[in-house]
């Protein structure tokens, strides 16, 4: 069973920036692949970005391409999100999954975490 706690989430103005953290508690996470998702009350959850468990695959959704990094620290079980340039529809709250596969993780992780609230102010 693998456990997710993400971090970081906050409040900021537009044009700034927050780095959200999500910690994994498995051993073997470090192979796993990684996502970050976002939800609005009222919307579906939405597919933000995903990282291979190499680290060397990435992809991210087309409103945050540009601006948003997804990275991965393999040695401290970490993954991690840097929001740059953030705007008000960036407000959600921001969860990160896992699973064998970046395809997986997309389409159907089986591991989630509890969320972390991000709000950006006009």
């Amino acid at each position: 069973q693998v456990q997710l706690v993400e971090s970081g989430g906050g409040w900021a103005q537009a044009g700034g920036s927050l780095r959200l953290s999500c910690s994994a508690s498995a051993r073997m996470w470090s192979y796993y692949a990684m996502g970050w998702f976002r939800q609005v009350p009222g919307k579906e959850r939405e597919f933000v970005a995903s990282i291979s468990g190499s680290g060397g695959t990435t992809y991210y959704a087309d409103s945050v391409q540009g601006r948003f990094t997804i990275s991965r620290d393999s040695a401290k079980n970490t993954v991690y999100l840097q929001m740059n340039s953030l705007k008000p529809e960036d407000t959600a709250v921001y969860y990160c999954a896992t699973g064998d596969t970046i395809v997986r993780v997309r389409t159907s992780a089986p591991y989630w975490g509890q969320g972390t609230q991000v709000t950006v102010s006009s």
